[in-house]
């Protein structure tokens, strides 16, 4: 459904520290980073599409987030959105809403909500039930 997300950054540096470390955890790898633009973008290992990319603003103005907007990245499990949860906050990024179940959504809907330093609104979730033994 999706080509790309792009995510405005006003630090690269700091920008590229917090999602690499997130990306890392939900199995995301790098397809690219220039940084001449400056920009970099990551993909799941077994597609070329959809893109998360993130950057300073193309037409040379600083970034800004904006208000009601989200990026909502999927998780393969509960277990990996408590982790991307720690891994945003220990990279800079505030909680917006910590990991639970959200069942106004559905009664499997398991998500966390965080900014990241730019104060881009994100959400790791999951659509599973748990994994029972």
């Amino acid at each position: 459904m999706l080509s790309h997300v792009f995510v405005g950054v006003t630090d690269f540096e700091r920008a590229f520290g917090f999602y690499t470390a997130l990306m890392g955890e939900l199995r995301l790898k790098l397809r690219f980073r220039d940084d001449t633009k400056p920009w970099a973008g990551w993909q799941s290992p077994d597609a070329p599409r959809p893109l998360f990319l993130v950057g300073a603003p193309f037409d040379g103005q600083k970034a800004t987030h904006g208000n009601g907007q989200m990026v909502a990245l999927l998780a393969a499990d509960r277990a990996t959105v408590d982790r991307a949860y720690a891994i945003a906050l220990a990279n800079g990024g505030s909680c917006e809403g910590p990991p639970g179940l959200r069942p106004h959504y559905h009664p499997d809907y398991y998500g966390a909500y965080f900014r990241d330093p730019d104060g881009n609104k994100l959400c790791v979730c999951c659509h599973t039930p748990p994994i029972t033994c």
